[in-house]
């Protein structure tokens, strides 16, 4: 096995277009665990420690552009009141040790259906940027997730980042696993309010071969609450809106049978998932009108 390890990005970019198939190496929470168990032996790992910008995050017109190699714990500390969503899903993420070294970049470049990161990021509608020597591609999110662990970087792409709209409206994560902490999800959900265009996000994991927006549930709740007036009024929901886009959201899921749970079991999860998410959510709307 060939170890490089440049030492800008332009090198990082050479040495990806001169060797296909290297593995990038950054926080080394997924690699190094399928390398001790003997689950991956790459010809070539590309060590990307020393490349100090994607460390970096900075405003980028109306979103931010969050590097790489930014790691949960920061996300958490750095950045928890603009992504708050985000910040939650990186709070469950693993212990203290694998959130100061794992990154979403990462987790986006794993594509695992059960990455932690992916439903607020399909919530908030990011955007990957993906760099070559060839130039740089902005991949929407949903288009990213190709499947189960596959994602749209052709052979000589890093993703240098994500760009992300900072939270206007309440958000939020919940996922559901075989204990509390450092664990894997049988399922998780994430649903982000955006008062000031009626819109509504909502992307789940562990539920399908990909993560996966729920687009049906997030048509339905939007025009729902602009017809009713509720993003003006913030009155109560109707409990039958409520359970309607549980349901839909739980349609929009193709699970399977496996060792951490069966589908129909996701299923029902994810429905009561989006209820008790958009309950909190809707709570937070309110208090904001009380508060200001």
């Amino acid at each position: 096995m060939d170890f490089l390890r440049p030492a800008s990005w332009s090198e990082a970019l050479a040495a990806k277009a001169a060797y296909p198939a290297a593995v990038p190496l950054l926080g080394g929470t997924d690699v190094l665990v399928e390398l001790n168990f003997d689950l991956r032996r790459p010809e070539v790992l590309l060590d990307l420690t020393r490349v100090g910008e994607l460390g970096e995050w900075a405003p980028a017109g109306d979103r931010l552009r969050v590097g790489a190699g930014v790691t949960y714990t920061r996300l958490i500390t750095e950045l928890g009141d603009r992504l708050p969503g985000l910040a939650m899903a990186a709070r469950t993420v693993g212990s203290p040790q694998i959130r100061n070294r794992g990154t979403v970049g990462g987790n986006l470049g794993a594509a695992s259906p059960a990455g932690d990161s992916h439903p607020p990021l399909l919530a908030d509608d990011a955007v990957v940027e993906a760099h070559s020597v060839r130039g740089v591609r902005h991949i929407p999110i949903t288009e990213f997730y190709q499947g189960v662990k596959r994602n749209a970087l052709a052979p000589d792409e890093l993703i240098a980042g994500f760009r992300v709209r900072p939270a206007t409206g309440p958000q939020q994560f919940a996922k559901i696993g075989t204990r509390n902490a450092m664990v894997i999800s049988v399922t998780a959900l994430a649903l982000s309010l955006r008062p000031e265009h009626g819109e509504v996000g909502v992307g789940f994991g562990s539920a399908a071969p990909t993560p996966r927006r729920a687009a049906a549930a997030e048509r339905f709740l939007s025009e729902e609450l602009t017809a009713t007036g509720h993003w003006e009024s913030r009155s109560a929901l109707d409990p039958a809106v409520v359970e309607r886009f549980g349901q839909l959201v739980a349609a929009a899921a193709t699970p399977i049978d496996d060792v951490r749970g069966t589908a129909e079991y996701r299923r029902h999860a994810l429905s009561v998932l989006a209820r008790r998410t958009l309950a909190w959510a809707w709570k937070d709307y309110v208090r904001e009108r009380k508060a200001a």
